[in-house]
């Protein structure tokens, strides 16, 4: 037995450690969070001063019986676990159910999982720090409270399903992709049309060059852009003015969480979980240092490495020393911002994380390097027929500095100058000779809708959230449905070109395709009416402002300005009245939209939530016959949908004639599109429209899924509509769209099952359940 036990969150993370503090330490891991409040009845104790009760879950009993074990037959235990409020709050929990006395147990934190770091920690080890544990306690708390009265309130008050939730970050941010959406919905494309001229120059070699050169503005019409061309025929164009500036940009600072997961979205196209869970790999391998800060700062070891990293690589003229400031001050335990540990390292062995962490190096590196030194030039251009003035624009790069590394991406939103080529040599008074000029229709545009990366941003500016948050909120809404990630394809749109060209005017029309974007925010409409609940009903929970300074109200916790359960009172008392108040006073919710009436029946038509989703209605439940219902297309929205719209999806179910003798009825059920076909159903392809799909297309999927069907099949009881069908795993038993496992001593036998066996295998399974595999672990909570 080693005579100190390190205790840390991940495997992963107690191998590397393990081989750097050697045969005197046994590094063990608690595979995260040990304790978590109680399901039952909240978990918190609100009378008693918001006392929490915390209980050990059933897949942490072994491992906290193992560490409880080696904790009693060791001499000293240090707790490693992350240097963040979660890490210490962890540490707190393992003092708690290892009875260690929080006031002498070692702990000791590290940025970075190097040998100088980690034997630095072991030197200066310190105590637990209970304020960040409160920190972490009253957040804990504060959205179980927030989720735990909610929901029950969304249950009541809403029609729809029981299955309905609501957390305090988390709703603000669906709030914010509602929000979003209805700009989009409510947003007048204004068309405008743009001038540009094309001249032809000779550069310094004599060769000609053709360059642009833009119009004085926007015109509003196609009769005043035709009008500016029309005072151009016959023009001179003579260069009135140069400009030659100097100009420079300047790297980007290091990575904090949020810029990393914005960035490797964007040059990556990395989910925010996938970059986290590719982080983590890299810091618990010793690679990077912690990935879950809001620092830019750099240490000056970092700096100084990096220094020589530039200079041995480039020379000394691409260094340039630079000292980042935190935009946010309350920087939660931001001690440095991403960095690799070894900046020698420029790669990785590992592929899954090599990208992210070349990334990563190359951020860093490139934020102690020169800036890039440019020369810009702005001819002004002048019209003698109505001495208007066109603009030509020209940037030539002198020094690329740390462009020779890296260049930071943008997101849709932000306003990216065009790229600017080069001008030939031009001289005030030169006359130039006009190719051609075009006025080009062009649409203004709304607001993109959100990526994962910049609802990251944008949480970030607003203050809500901290580094642990962001990748689980993002997750969360996901997998509430009240938030799809989803590609939307382009329209085609008309635009007008008005050219002159040789001293004559002419006119066409192109086509351009719009508004298609990729792995966008879209709200689903049952996050849509939630949304429009928790606005309506709890306006404080759903400010920015408010989440914001609950965010700052943690910060102070930490830092010792504030006492954790006061803070709870302070929010608690006037949520639980308006939670009251809506549960008393507030009116179900429909979730309904009025379309029109049906011109066959005379029926109203609604469009509305139901059970499995957004749907149309023709009648009512009141008249003596039913009600027809269909549901509504995955990018179709009960926000937006017209009344034809709506009517066009009661033409299904489409008879699409004979294959075999036998109707090919298409329709939309529970599980989505599907064929039927002597009396089978198979589910439509993805591609596939069941509105407009073809006999032709669907023909060869049925034989095909048949052919596939016969193939896995080892015998049916048609009656009882039980098979025995070959898996991956083996044979097992399905009866409707249930699966049942065989028993290890039927298996090599199943052709040989009788009915009576199969209903017994079934029963057996039905009484006695297989016990669900515990999930995942989960590094952060939210």
């Amino acid at each position: 037995m080693a005579k100190n036990l390190v205790i840390v969150e991940s495997p992963a993370k107690a191998k590397t450690i393990e081989k750097i503090l050697g045969k005197d330490f046994e590094v063990k891991s608690c595979f995260g969070h040990i304790r978590d409040l109680e399901k039952d009845d909240m978990g918190i104790d609100i009378e008693n001063n918001f006392k929490p009760k915390y209980v050990i879950p059933d897949d942490k009993e072994k491992v906290v019986k193992e560490l409880k074990k080696l904790a009693k037959d060791t001499d000293e235990v240090w707790l490693a676990t992350d240097e963040d409020r979660e890490g210490e709050a962890i540490s707190w929990h393992l003092c708690e159910v290892l009875n260690l006395d929080p006031k002498t147990t070692k702990r000791i934190v590290f940025h970075e999982i190097t040998k100088p770091a980690i034997e630095n920690a072991v030197q200066h080890p310190r105590k637990l720090d209970m304020d960040r544990v409160n920190a972490q306690q009253a957040r804990r708390i504060l959205d179980r409270i927030v989720g735990f009265e909610i929901s029950p309130v969304l249950w009541r008050k809403m029609s729809m399903r029981n299955s309905l939730s609501a957390g305090r970050v988390q709703s603000v941010a669906v709030r914010l992709i509602v929000e979003r959406e209805r700009e989009i919905n409510a947003f007048q494309t204004v068309s405008t049309f743009k001038v540009e001229a094309w001249f032809t120059g000779k550069d310094i070699n004599g060769k000609s060059i053709s360059f642009k050169a833009e119009g004085p503005g926007k015109f509003k019409t196609a009769e005043d852009a035709e009008k500016f061309l029309q005072e151009c025929v016959g023009a001179a164009y003579t260069v009135k003015d140069i400009q030659v500036k100097p100009g420079k940009k300047s790297p980007a600072a290091p990575f904090t969480t949020s810029t990393l997961q914005q960035e490797a979205s964007r040059k990556l196209g990395y989910s925010v979980s996938k970059t986290m869970l590719l982080a983590q790999k890299l810091y618990e391998s010793g690679n990077i240092t912690y990935m879950r800060t809001d620092s830019v700062n750099l240490s000056d070891t970092a700096i100084t490495e990096i220094e020589k990293a530039i200079k041995a690589s480039f020379g000394e003229k691409y260094h340039q020393h630079r000292k980042f400031k935190n935009k946010n001050e309350s920087a939660q335990e931001a001690h440095e911002a991403i960095r690799p540990t070894y900046m020698e390292n420029a790669t990785v062995e590992d592929s899954d994380t090599r990208k992210l962490y070349e990334l990563i190096w190359k951020r860093t590196i490139a934020s102690q390097m020169a800036d890039a030194e440019l020369e810009k030039t702005i001819a002004k251009i002048d019209i003698s027929t109505n001495h208007d003035e066109l603009t030509a624009s020209g940037e030539v790069l002198k020094f690329d500095g740390f462009l020779k590394v890296y260049l930071e991406g943008h997101d849709d939103e932000d306003e990216t100058e065009e790229q600017e080529g080069s001008l030939p040599p031009l001289a005030v008074k030169q006359s130039l000779d006009l190719r051609e000029m075009k006025a080009t229709e062009r649409f203004s545009r709304p607001a993109p809708r959100y990526t994962e990366a910049s609802l990251v941003k944008k949480l970030e500016e607003l203050g809500i959230g901290r580094p642990s948050t962001y990748a689980p909120t993002i997750t969360t809404i996901q997998k509430r449905n009240y938030v799809e990630k989803r590609d939307k394809e382009g329209v085609k749109r008309d635009f007008r070109i008005l050219i002159l060209k040789a001293d004559k005017i002419s006119k066409l029309t192109e086509a351009e395709n719009t508004g298609a974007e990729k792995s966008k925010l879209f709200p689903t409409d049952l996050g849509m009416i939630v949304t429009d609940f928790l606005n309506q009903y709890f306006n404080n929970v759903m400010d920015y402002g408010f989440t914001a300074k609950i965010e700052e109200e943690f910060d102070e916790i930490a830092s010792g300005k504030k006492v954790w359960n006061k803070m709870l009172k302070e929010f608690y008392s006037p949520f639980h009245k308006d939670v009251e108040n809506t549960l008393e006073n507030a009116e179900r919710v429909k979730g309904e939209r009025p379309l029109g009436v049906d011109a066959a029946s005379g029926k109203p038509v609604v469009a509305r939530m139901g059970r499995y989703g957004p749907m149309i209605q023709i009648g009512s439940v009141e008249d003596e016959e039913k009600p027809r219902f269909a549901k509504l297309k995955a990018t179709q929205s009960i926000e937006t949908i017209s009344m034809e719209e709506a009517m066009e999806l009661f033409k299904l179910p489409r008879n699409l004639g004979l294959f075999e003798g036998t109707d090919v009825i298409i329709n939309i059920g529970r599980f989505g599109p599907y064929a039927q076909h002597d009396k089978k159903f198979y589910s439509l392809k993805k591609e596939m429209d069941p509105y407009t799909v073809e006999l032709d297309e669907v023909a060869p999927l049925i034989a095909e899924k048949r052919t596939a069907k016969d193939e896995r099949t080892i015998k049916i009881f048609e009656k009882e509509k039980i098979q025995i069908l070959k898996g991956p795993y083996g044979p097992y038993i399905k009866q409707g769209l249930k699966n049942y496992k065989i028993p290890k001593e039927k298996i090599e036998t199943a052709a040989d099952i009788t009915l009576e066996e199969a209903k017994a295998i079934i029963e057996d399974v039905k009484a006695n359940p297989p016990k669900k595999k515990a999930p995942p672990r989960k590094k952060k909570a939210e």
